[in-house]
């Protein structure tokens, strides 16, 4: 070793060693002028007192009140540990206990992931198994401080948590999935994390259950375990978490019930124990904050031992605080004898008591002022609490398996997909999540099906490239079990030799090794537990959402090792996250779009509608309001249908025409003559496209077509529609209007004939979107729709975006629009509404796309990508940069090619598009209500959908209203009350 390494390497050893121990910080009040006033006013046997914490339940009656506020006013002890029940309830119950009591209360609450452990409607996070595959220590701490926070507002002070045993066997009925893993070190890491996130908000923790509770098969609530390691392998593994949480200045620390005989072989409880408390812990750890007890009714101490008299043992032992004292007089009259006969001295009485004081006083128990109850709730499940509580799902799931790099899953339009969820009954949200990105058909399997069952779905499997299958367990807590039949397991070991599987285990990790053949699955992911977080961030993993970075945080047999976990590559489509993931105020975001649409459908502006926002390439909000129609009850969903109207401009034969450009089969320079002869001898001739799509060609806004086909008694000619469909009259208006079929013809010649307005200026047309279907199809030599499906829509997954939807969805999923009295004569429903769309046959480029809001935004997204979704490129960035770009600024025309752009000058409130929407943004709006717009500076995405024009095209209040406009200023919003 050269001698500047030796160096620097004996500075850092110097360095890591001269470190103390970091005290807990409450000890500093140990003799503070309130510990100290309150000590005088205390009896000897209400010191005792202040050393008891009985339970405390929020779900039971008036009974256990009155019981909890006599062991308050006769024996004043010293706290309470709350179990099941409301926070709203806990908070009053504990406002009304704090008032009767002498000294004020110490509340607790065993709170491992969340307030979700103990009260209903509460937020639970993940379980601590699933906690320590996450890398980033630093999300751990972050949830620290939000589980202080929520366990502050209800009214408590100390959480019984961290668990930092040290999970090492499997068969681990009790710890296992509350454990952190099976590597001491990383254990310690995430504890610390964990630890440190609550106490510096002031919550005191204890670390548990001392001094390792994580090589058992018995669970000491049941009966006494033993551990038979010898001292050395306890010291360096089960107790080393707890040294360095202790060094790390953790304020308490819980006992386990355990027999160690090679720590105490005397058989006692490890709780009853002063070797182990006091010599072990105090002695030679050094501990000198808060020692807890775990509760004194568990079967592992209560087991030969009277209450009372345990609860003396206990504090004889050297605890300081007894958890969930059974009999509270017995146990202050044992402890009182144990004085009296010198067993334990009052000063070690008063120590333990001014510790408890000190505490209070560091929780701020000195000033204690009683809690409100309203909005309880609403604060508990707030908008940040949600994102991390999403954020640590997504960074805990671990994939073990990913051959060939099968996930995320490429080339849609290649994959016929099937899902299989195995150990459910009905849809799961696991599936109705991978339905997001394209279309899948979806299987369930129960956990005891029978022969002919697994058979029968065996053979619809068959047609399927892709078989995705969730492993379900939808019990509460992911145990180390299995309850598929051998039937069942068989199944899915046959599953797992297909090359194309698919795997997601909601289930606890020690389960894989169960489980024959899954290790042998392409791709295997490890969930950790069965939630519809985990199950929604499954199926965005699958499908390139994000990537994962998770690791195991055990072994599993021979099948997987402690620390095991690809990387997957990267983030290729739409992740479904919350505001704050994509740096948004969720609150702001939801009030302000909830308000502006119950404010629109109040003033009858429309009936209902969806919004989706996304932002770097994050879906942070997408929600349905109102009804499909005033008059009926049928609501809006976020994955219903619409009328898009004219950002069918946009989303159909533009992206054709950009990616043929791309290829070089199509020039902006060239006219329409360039590519249908038909109008060379016209006065469109010669006019370029660039002047077509930026809306400056002097073309006429629109023809009716449809009033050309009436007679002047109002009846239609009569060789134009007919009632019945026939090889002459084969497109379909209605149930009972059929065009003929050379009627095309004669729209183009209505076109061909209009004349040109008589000054080159900005005047929106859509005359030209009708003859692009057919100049795609003649520079493509494909079916317009199929090759818009092959080339776009099939490989987003953008499964409902297409024409006439009824082709393929139940009118039920469509969005009415229109009461037709002037030309159709009924309500237009399934669809287009647009006249001249539904003459051509419902297929045009200037109406006539549906799609839900979902599959509309892939589409947006690669245009805001620059002409990259899903790992394909579709258009080339520098084509849809021209594309998306203002054309004749010089000629006040604000208009791209194709797409719409903000105004020039902002025209204040009824402007066009949000005043902070950036000069490079784009987008469309529809005659339906519709609209969608697109930000490169903020990578932001704003999708519109309602239909304004039922029951009539004269409804115009969403414009007077000016709500769209107004949500995408919420956006910008949002992002600025974030930052």
């Amino acid at each position: 070793m050269k001698p500047y390494f030796f160096i620097l390497f004996f500075c850092q050893f110097l360095l890591v060693n001269s470190q103390e121990s970091q005290q807990p910080e409450f000890l500093e009040y140990t003799n503070s002028k309130w510990v100290d006033s309150v000590m005088e006013q205390l009896t000897p046997n209400e010191r005792i007192a202040q050393l008891i914490m009985v339970a405390a339940y929020s779900n039971r009656g008036l009974k256990h009140k009155e019981e909890i506020l006599k062991l308050i006013k006769e024996q004043k002890i010293g706290g309470l540990i709350f179990f099941q029940g409301t926070a709203k309830k806990q908070v009053q119950l504990m406002n009304d206990y704090q008032l009767v009591s002498k000294v004020p209360l110490l509340g607790a609450i065993d709170a491992e992931w969340g307030l979700g452990m103990r009260l209903d409607n509460t937020i639970s996070f993940p379980f601590q198994m699933a906690l320590g595959a996450i890398k980033d220590d630093t999300l751990l701490y972050k949830m620290g401080e939000e589980v202080a926070r929520q366990i502050k507002r209800t009214g408590l002070h100390m959480n019984f948590a961290p668990v930092v045993d040290v999970n090492n066997n499997p068969n681990n009925p009790v710890i296992n999935y509350r454990s952190f893993g099976e590597d001491k070190e990383k254990v310690a890491e995430k504890g610390i994390a964990y630890m440190k996130g609550m106490q510096d908000e002031r919550i005191l923790t204890t670390a548990k259950h001392f001094p390792g509770h994580g090589d058992t098969d018995t669970d000491s609530h049941k009966a006494l375990p033993q551990i038979n390691h010898p001292f050395t392998r306890l010291d360096t593994l089960e107790m080393y978490p707890f040294k360095e949480l202790i060094d790390a200045g953790v304020g308490g620390v819980m006992v386990a019930h355990l027999n160690i005989p090679a720590l105490d072989s005397s058989g006692v409880p490890s709780t009853l124990s002063k070797k182990i408390i006091s010599g072990i812990l105090k002695e030679k750890l050094g501990f000198k904050g808060l020692i807890v007890t775990d509760a004194m009714n568990m079967k592992g101490v209560t087991t030969g031992n009277e209450p009372g008299v345990v609860d003396k043992k206990a504090i004889i032992a050297g605890n300081d605080l007894l958890e969930f004292t059974e009999d509270v007089p017995k146990a202050i009259a044992e402890v009182r004898k144990a004085i009296n006969m010198g067993i334990i001295s009052q000063k070690d009485i008063d120590e333990k008591c001014r510790k408890v004081l000190a505490v209070k006083q560091w929780v701020g128990l000195n000033n204690y002022e009683p809690l409100k109850t309203a909005n309880i709730d609403k604060e508990l499940n707030n908008s940040y609490a949600k994102y991390l509580q999403q954020k640590l799902v997504e960074k805990s799931l671990t994939v073990l398996k990913n051959d060939n790099e099968i996930i995320p899953l490429r080339r849609l339009d290649t994959l016929k997909i099937a899902s299989i969820s195995i150990g459910a009954d009905k849809k799961t949200t696991f599936q109705e999540s991978l339905g997001w990105y394209t279309k899948i058909d979806d299987f369930q399997l129960k956990n005891n099906a029978t022969a002919s069952q697994i058979s029968a779905v065996k053979e619809k499997l068959k047609g399927y490239n892709v078989v995705i299958a969730g492993l379900h367990d939808h019990s509460k807590y992911p145990r180390n079990s299995i309850r598929y039949s051998a039937q069942v397991l068989k199944f899915i070991a046959e599953i797992a030799q297909n090359e194309h599987s698919i795997f997601s285990v909601f289930k606890n990790p020690y389960t894989l090794n169960k489980i024959e053949n899954i290790e042998d699955a392409p791709v295997l992911i490890e969930a950790y537990q069965d939630s519809e977080l985990s199950e929604q961030k499954a199926a965005q993993l699958i499908f390139g959402g994000f990537k994962a970075d998770g690791k195991l945080p055990v072994s599993v047999g021979d099948k997987f090792k402690a620390g095991d976990g690809i990387e997957t590559s990267e983030k290729i489509r739409f992740s479904y996250t919350a505001p704050e993931d994509a740096g948004m105020n969720a609150d702001f975001l939801q009030k302000g779009i909830d308000s502006l649409m119950e404010q629109a459908i109040a003033n009858k502006a429309i009936p209902g509608g969806v919004v989706l926002v996304a932002k770097d390439e994050k879906v942070v909000f997408q929600k349905a309001y109102g009804l499909h129609k005033y008059s009926d009850t049928v609501k809006t969903k976020a994955s219903d249908i619409f009328d898009l109207a004219s950002v069918t401009k946009i989303s159909s034969a533009l992206p054709a025409l950009m990616k043929l450009q791309d290829e070089g089969k199509f020039s902006l320079e060239d006219g329409i003559d360039d590519y249908l002869p038909y109008f060379r001898n016209s006065n469109k001739a010669d006019i370029p496209f660039r002047q077509i799509f930026a809306h400056q060609a002097r073309f006429k806004p629109w023809i009716p077509y449809w009033q050309n086909t009436l007679r002047k008694n109002g009846s239609y000619k009569w060789n134009t529609f007919k009632k019945d469909s026939s090889a002459r009259f084969p497109v379909k208006v209605s149930d009972d209007m059929w065009l003929h079929r050379n009627y095309k013809k004669k729209i183009y010649k209505a076109i061909k004939k209009s004349p040109l307005e008589d000054k080159a200026e900005y005047k929106y047309s859509g005359l030209a979107f009708y003859l692009l279907p057919q100049i795609v199809e003649n520079l493509s030599e494909e079916d317009y729709r199929t090759y818009l499906n092959e080339n776009f829509y099939s490989k987003l997954g953008a499964t409902t975006l297409g024409y006439q939807p009824t082709e393929s969805f139940d009118l039920s999923r469509i969005v009415p629009t229109e009461s037709d009295f002037e030309f159709r004569h009924k309500p237009i429903h399934g669809s287009v509404h647009d006249e001249g769309a539904i003459m051509m046959g419902g297929v045009s480029a200037n109406a006539g796309l549906f799609s839900d809001a979902n599959d509309l935004a892939k589409l947006m997204q690669m245009y805001l990508n620059m002409g990259e979704y899903g790992g394909d490129r579709y258009i080339e960035a520098s084509t849809l940069k021209e594309w998306t770009t203002t054309q004749f600024p010089e000629n006040n025309n604000r208009r791209a090619l194709g797409f719409d752009k903000p105004n020039l000058k902002y025209k204040g409130p009824n402007n066009n598009t949000a005043k902070d929407a950036s000069k490079a943004s784009f987008g469309h709006t529809g005659f339906t209500g519709t609209m969608v717009w697109m930000d490169p500076a903020q990578d932001l995405l704003f999708v519109f959908l309602s239909n304004r024009v039922l029951p009539t095209r004269d409804n115009r209040r969403l414009y007077t209203l000016n709500t769209r406009t107004q949500i995408q200023e919420t956006l910008y919003n949002s992002i600025s009350a974030y930052e």
